[in-house]
């Protein structure tokens, strides 16, 4: 196994810095949504919400990330793709859902360093104001023009997702090559950077995310995660968000009687996909079950410093 050049770093945000690199970050996702692939609905309500934040720093994740729109596969997220129109949750409806979470969970713990999952603008600013630290932004700045300059007001943390189109396309987009993969996802990526550094986002800031199954199609991801390391020479640490992907429920079909492996049945798999991006790179993991990756994250670390 080759060295990964994962480097240690200053992760900037509004009132805290996290240092990168030393040892893999582990983020807790909560889902304050109905329609969720992995858990819609079991957090819909706020108080629940919460307390499964609180469950998951318990458990040991460094950070939480919390979102109150689904991104899934055909959904109208971003709006629907060449036209105008609204997506289907609005800011109005997604600060409704957010905001009560995010509140509760840092009126719990003042501490915590909470990251929002959405690329509106209004819906930023609303939860910075309310004291999210990071802004996970799906499209890398690519859905809402007002976004990065939001961003660049509060000086938070942001993470920039490269998006393959919108997720109405990606059912129906041509398989690509490992190499053109490489080079989109690459240049999609670089384009945020610019984008970012354009509208005043200070370099530190910013964590850049592959977008594993947002536009990528079931083998791509492999691909993609292969060479994850490649991505290093842009400039910026990485996350990786593998926790429950479709495309592990599809390596999973020939044990589960030819159909895809449940949502349920896909932790183990997820639990390796994530050492494989820690040893590709990676210095933060988004996962749905943190005790497991935590526990992961320590044997792949070990692994990194021993080489």
């Amino acid at each position: 196994m080759t060295k990964t050049a994962r480097t240690i770093c200053p992760w900037q945000l509004r009132k805290h810095t996290l240092e990168l690199g030393r040892r893999t970050l582990v983020m807790g996702v909560v889902n304050v949504t109905p329609d969720s692939f992995s858990d819609g609905g079991l957090f819909i309500d706020p108080e629940d919400a919460v307390a499964h934040g609180l469950q998951l720093l318990d458990e040991g994740a460094d950070l939480l990330d919390l979102g109150a729109e689904s991104t899934r596969p055909g959904s109208r997220a971003g709006g629907a793709a060449g036209t105008a129109a609204a997506p289907a949750v609005s800011a109005d409806e997604e600060q409704a859902r957010l905001l009560p979470v995010l509140e509760g969970i840092l009126k719990a713990r003042p501490e915590a360093v909470v990251s929002v999952d959405t690329y509106k603008a209004a819906t930023t600013r609303a939860a910075l104001a309310a004291g999210a630290e990071i802004i996970n932004d799906v499209s890398g700045f690519c859905w809402d023009s007002g976004l990065a300059p939001v961003c660049a007001e509060f000086g938070c943390g942001v993470v920039l997702m490269h998006t393959r189109g919108r997720p109405e396309e990606w059912r129906a987009q041509a398989q690509l090559e490992p190499d053109e993969l490489l080079a989109e996802v690459r240049a999609g990526l670089a384009a945020s950077l610019s984008t970012a550094a354009a509208e005043g986002v200070a370099a530190e800031a910013i964590v850049l995310d592959p977008g594993y199954g947002f536009g990528k199609r079931f083998d791509e991801n492999y691909a993609l995660l292969a060479r994850q390391a490649e991505l290093l020479a842009l400039g910026r640490p990485l996350l990786a968000g593998l926790s429950r992907k479709s495309f592990l429920g599809r390596t999973l079909a020939p044990l589960h009687g030819g159909e895809d492996a449940p949502v349920e049945a896909r932790e183990t798999a997820s639990v390796a996909a994530l050492v494989a991006a820690i040893l590709e790179g990676a210095s933060i993991v988004r996962v749905h079950k943190v005790r497991a990756a935590v526990e992961a994250a320590r044997i792949a670390d070990a692994l990194l410093a021993a080489q």
